[in-house]
């Protein structure tokens, strides 16, 4: 395995041109996700680990997650990625673990949806309508 092609300054370069927030992605959850019936703020201030969406009343945080940034299936596909790669994949699986708890624990309900979810919207609003 080697360490990253880019050098570190033309990395934060590259990283920076990556939308964290209104990508395509989440904007096609949000469409979703407004359909089920419950109220939800986007990108809600003041809620540990930064949800995508939450209902503070009801409790709960809703995460869209990209099946490449948070590991989907992440063992599976690991090893045709360089260490820099691994290291940052798996900082963010472990992220997402522990927001997860941490908000559970405070009777947060997490729900994490993975981006091919998208494709089945009635199974996201039947996993919303169960909470």
């Amino acid at each position: 395995m080697s360490k990253d092609i880019f050098t570190k300054e033309r990395r934060k370069e590259v990283m920076s041109k990556i939308r964290s927030k209104n990508t395509k992605f989440e904007l096609k959850g949000f469409e979703i996700i407004s359909k089920s019936g419950i109220r939800f703020r986007k990108h809600p201030k003041g809620i540990f680990g930064n949800p995508d969406l939450a209902n503070k009343t009801k409790k709960i945080a809703v995460f869209l997650d990209s099946n490449f940034w948070h590991g989907y299936n992440y063992d599976s596909w690991k090893e045709k990625l360089n260490e820099y790669w691994q290291a940052r994949i798996e900082k963010n699986i472990q992220r997402d673990r522990d927001v997860g708890e941490i908000l559970s624990s405070k009777n947060w309900t997490v729900i994490r949806i993975w981006e091919h979810d998208l494709k089945n919207p009635d199974k996201i609003r039947n996993l919303l309508l169960e909470v």
